[in-house]
């Protein structure tokens, strides 16, 4: 007799199929990541290797919009997804998590969808204990250090660096409440 409490791994969201094939694609694809980035010694997962990321993606963008659909599959931004994504688990004991929000005919997009979707199709990093939708996006976390000021028109200087600090961390939950 089958027990209907069994959950297929796509049910759970950190044990998603496609998130654990994008997992094992960027460790493995990491030093080659990190050499063409500007050398592996830099990045080593320290607070000061996030720094230089975030250097390196004012240089590389002006814009949040400039990280688009096609260039959010580049190379480049999918090591710095998965390096801030990583550096976030590795520090506050996150894990990766993968929630596809269906469409409106109601399949779900892949992982990075090629199309340009309107749908959540990007990994994230949360507490263990945390539902579906919440947690942080590492994409949206590189499109934030491209932002100058808030909807109201305040001046806004984020660092990728900012993201360890968990008081930080309190304020963008709170900010989501």
């Amino acid at each position: 007799m089958s027990d209907h409490t069994d959950h297929h791994p796509a049910d759970d969201p950190a044990r998603h199929p496609e998130l654990l094939e994008w997992l094992t694609e960027r460790q493995a694809a990491f030093p080659h990541w990190a050499e063409n980035t500007g050398g592996a010694d830099r990045f080593d997962f320290t607070p000061a290797s996030l720094d230089i990321l975030d250097g390196l993606i004012r240089e590389t963008f002006d814009s949040s919009e400039d990280i688009d659909s096609r260039r959010r599959r580049d190379d480049f931004v999918q090591g710095a997804v998965w390096y801030v994504g990583e550096m976030m688990c590795r520090e506050h004991g996150m894990v990766w998590k993968y929630t596809p929000e269906p469409l409106d005919d109601g399949t779900c997009p892949p992982l990075f969808d090629p199309a340009d979707t309107p749908a959540l199709d990007t990994p994230s990093v949360a507490f263990p204990d945390a539902g579906p939708y919440e947690g942080f996006y590492p994409l949206n976390i590189l499109r934030r250090m491209l932002i100058d000021e808030d909807e109201t028109g305040m001046p806004v200087e984020e660092r990728l660096v900012d993201f360890l600090d968990p008081d930080h961390l309190k304020d963008d939950e709170d900010d989501e409440e």
